[in-house]
């Protein structure tokens, strides 16, 4: 199955082969990459944004053992990342061999050989075995003339997401600004969609955690269905603001972390402590909303990725203004999308340093962790995106401005 790493348009018919992504991924290195290990028949390398791999061996069949470890040790969350190049030099097949030294395989296979487009290794060119608990995965590849990337999930470099926002930017679509830095100085940049003078404001926020890309494939779609030249969305942007922050951990996702910024933090564990510099604007953000008597924040959305497709929610007891935002917004997001299985799941615990508990208990807004299947359909992911966006601004526009 093939498909293409972004853009609403791509996706929607992404696993037919067709469409080009709106921003490329960032182009490998052109340094020329470091080693990870390489032999007279292939060499492995992750001198590329998101490479991430722990060690590797290759025999002399030119089969390779490649250790996968997290960025910290456990316990984290089981997102075990990897992605690595692999160039031939006259070999034409190889068995990849992923051993984890913590959770096990998570991540399907998936190749490309420009980090565009990308395709699922076969079912049958993969074999998963357990072994006192951890998972191996044997990954055996057909390889041409030219290196093919191997990763669990498509590579989505912020190079990508910058070239993305000023590409919206400069179509006038949205205005883009700087919200400031990440630890190691990256510059974490976001778009301000529709009435800068609104009073009723939605913040968007992504990436969190590094692995989670099909959270940002539907994130993209969501985001220009707001940006849409058609009559909802012009009426959404002429009363609403929205202000949205991509990709929050771009360290994270340089490096190719499963879980951590790169203060060993898992971010959207820190909403409340703020001890990190990336949460610490995300305060610095809202507490400027709840500072301006003209502002007002009506909905937070942060956009994941688990084992399905499912949206963490407050229950519908606890109050919220709007009124049963979140009930009447999936209600209608169910009816744009017949015959697919709207999953919620409702709690909250004060105090938690989750973001949607964070937002609801010091803002009293709604907030909604928007979880994305690892492996859903890369076209039913555009689909959610525009849909959830039609459904949210539908119902937005229903109460009376506030």
């Amino acid at each position: 199955m093939r498909f293409a790493a972004l853009g609403a348009v791509a996706l929607l018919a992404g696993c037919a082969g067709l469409g080009e992504s709106p921003a490329r991924a960032a182009e490998p290195t052109t340094q020329g990459p470091e080693f990870a290990c390489e032999s007279e028949l292939l060499a492995i390398d992750t001198a590329f944004p998101g490479g991430a791999l722990s060690s590797c061996t290759i025999d002399d069949d030119g089969n390779v053992d490649i250790v996968i470890a997290p960025e910290d040790e456990p316990p984290i969350n089981c997102s075990a990342w990897y992605a690595f190049r692999i160039t031939p030099r006259g070999v034409s097949e190889t068995q990849v061999k992923l051993s984890y030294t913590a959770c096990g395989h998570r991540y399907w296979p998936k190749t490309s050989t420009d980090l565009a487009t990308w395709d699922y290794v076969p079912a049958g060119d993969v074999e998963v075995d357990e072994f006192s608990g951890l998972d191996f995965a044997r990954v055996d590849l057909q390889l041409g003339d030219e290196p093919v990337f191997v990763a669990g999930q498509e590579i989505l470099p912020q190079e990508t997401y910058d070239a993305w926002m000023l590409g919206k930017a400069q179509a006038g679509q949205a205005q883009r600004f700087v919200l400031g830095n990440s630890a190691e100085g990256r510059a974490i940049g976001g778009l301000a969609i529709g009435n800068t003078g609104a009073r009723e404001l939605v913040v968007l926020v992504g990436r969190q955690h590094p692995p989670e890309v099909t959270g940002a494939l539907a994130m993209f779609p969501f985001m220009e269905t707001l940006m849409a030249d058609t009559d909802l969305a012009r009426a959404f942007r002429e009363r609403f603001l929205v202000v949205a922050v991509p990709i929050l951990n771009p360290d994270g996702v340089a490096r190719g972390h499963w879980r951590h910024n790169t203060g060993g933090v898992d971010l959207n564990r820190d909403w409340g402590p703020f001890t990190q510099p990336e949460t610490q604007l995300m305060q610095g953000l809202l507490n400027a909303i709840a500072a301006n008597e003209a502002q007002d924040l009506v909905l937070m959305l942060d956009f994941h990725s688990t084992s399905h497709d499912v949206f963490y929610t407050i229950p519908d007891e606890l109050p919220t203004e709007p009124e049963l935002f979140t009930a009447r917004w999936l209600e209608r997001y169910g009816e744009l999308m017949p015959g697919y299985e709207v999953n919620r799941d409702s709690n909250h615990t004060s105090g938690s340093s989750v973001s949607k508990a964070y937002v609801y208990d010091t803002f009293g807004a709604p907030g909604v962790t928007f979880e994305l299947g690892d492996e859903t359909d890369r076209e039913l992911i555009g689909r959610i995106g525009v849909q959830g966006a039609v459904a949210m601004m539908e119902t937005l526009l229903a109460d009376e401005a506030q």
